[in-house]
């Protein structure tokens, strides 16, 4: 069964009227509910069947979505697995890679099998840094009528370096610095073997 709930008693009721009679209102230029049922409302006229016009109740725009970030903007924005000041060195291009493969020119199927054998003997031989060379791609002759990233190579490197068999051994990666290949080549930092 549900309870009837009690009403306020008159000491209460009284209580209450100094309380409401002693408040301010926090935003003066607001309305309160009670108010606003008193004072009446102005109308809108009825607007006539051809009384409009164009976009009055569309939604501005907003800036056009891009879903995917750049490629620079998604590892930038990965956590940092690695000692800091040696990432900023590796960043600047200070550290020297002590091993590095060229996929470019290769397609898909050829370049992962050799990058995966690549990064597992580099961390089987004690190499901690590594540079992976993948250019920077071409504009297609025969654009089609599905954009295609410039780059295939470039853009799927990240995916492979985070994915098994790989994603155990690679602890961050990195655009190169401009003297090791700038944005056609990226830095892999592995763990220790």
């Amino acid at each position: 069964m549900s309870r009837r709930p009690r009403g306020l008693s008159p000491e209460e009721k009284e209580l209450w009227s100094r309380v409401a009679a002693s408040a301010r209102a926090m935003r003066p230029g607001k309305v309160r509910p009670d108010e606003a049922e008193a004072k009446p409302k102005p109308r809108k006229p009825h607007p006539t069947p051809l009384d409009f016009r164009i976009g009055e109740t569309a939604r501005p725009l907003s800036v056009a979505h891009d879903l995917v970030p750049a490629l620079e903007e998604r590892l930038a924005a990965q956590p940092l697995r690695m000692d800091r000041r040696t990432h900023q060195q590796m960043l600047r291009g200070k550290l020297q890679p002590e091993a590095r493969i060229d996929l470019h020119g290769m397609t898909l199927a050829e370049a992962h099998p050799e990058l995966i054998r690549f990064i597992l003997n580099a961390q089987a031989a004690g190499k901690r840094m590594v540079l992976v060379i993948t250019g920077k791609g071409k504009m297609r002759d025969d654009p089609g009528p599905i954009p295609q990233r410039m780059g295939v190579l470039r853009h799927q490197l990240p995916t492979w370096l985070t994915q098994p068999p790989l994603g155990a051994v690679v602890l961050q990666i990195a655009p190169a610095h401009l003297k090791h290949g700038g944005g056609g080549a990226f830095y892999v930092y592995l763990r220790r073997f």
